[in-house]
């Protein structure tokens, strides 16, 4: 299903600002080396997290999804220099692309990769965040909320991508992943413990914040 339409998309990038040149390559090295580029963060949402970093003066980022490090030095560049982002994956081939990346950027050391499935590594991580970025493996989204909101901060954000799955959330009995995405808009809609807005940007973007 077509979320937005493709001119209208086109559109709102030209309209956007410019990420830096590093971001640009990492992109460029994607589409070309990899075969499934769309998991790539696009420049809007990328746009939209540094505002809500810069807005909310978040410094302690989690992200759960890094592919080729577009998303985790996208954040790292509005952070101060005592910022960290910590980001979790758990395929090696996408983080070697990423950490030669962060190797060349002068905001790679602000990012600390774990690797393992994230159920496991969530667990050891301790709170409080400011902000979570969720793109990791769908079917687990509900899992990951429940593991993350007790390490946000009262006042946090939590941005879930995909929050569309490409409209499967429609008719959710037809497939496994917009199952899960559509369980978890429910928890969060349902959940007295926060407040969201799910933005039609791209996929979808839920974005939660812990009261």
């Amino acid at each position: 299903m077509e979320i937005l339409d493709e001119a209208i998309e086109a559109y709102a990038l030209q309209h956007t600002s410019e990420e830096s040149p590093l971001l640009q390559e990492i992109h460029e090295t994607t589409d070309r080396e990899l075969e499934y580029s769309n998991m790539l963060t696009n420049r809007m949402v990328g746009r939209l997290l540094q505002f809500l970093i810069q807005l909310g003066g978040y410094r302690r980022i989690l992200e759960l999804g890094m592919f080729t490090g577009y998303s985790a030095l996208t954040m790292a560049e509005v952070l101060p220099d005592e910022g960290k982002v910590i980001t979790l994956d758990m395929n090696e081939k996408y983080a070697k692309i990423a950490r030669s990346f962060m190797e060349r950027s002068p905001h790679g050391d602000k990012v600390s990769i774990v690797m393992g499935e994230a159920e496991n590594t969530l667990p050891d991580l301790e709170g409080p965040f400011d902000l979570a970025f969720i793109d990791a493996d769908k079917q687990n989204y509900p899992l990951y909320y429940d593991l993350i909101k007790p390490r946000l901060k009262p006042g946090g954000m939590m941005v879930v991508d995909n929050a569309f799955w490409s409209g499967a959330v429609l008719t959710p009995e037809e497939d496994e992943k917009g199952r899960a995405v559509d369980e978890l808009n429910k928890k969060i809609r349902q959940d007295d413990e926060v407040e969201n807005v799910l933005l039609t940007v791209r996929d979808g973007l839920n974005l939660v914040r812990k009261k």
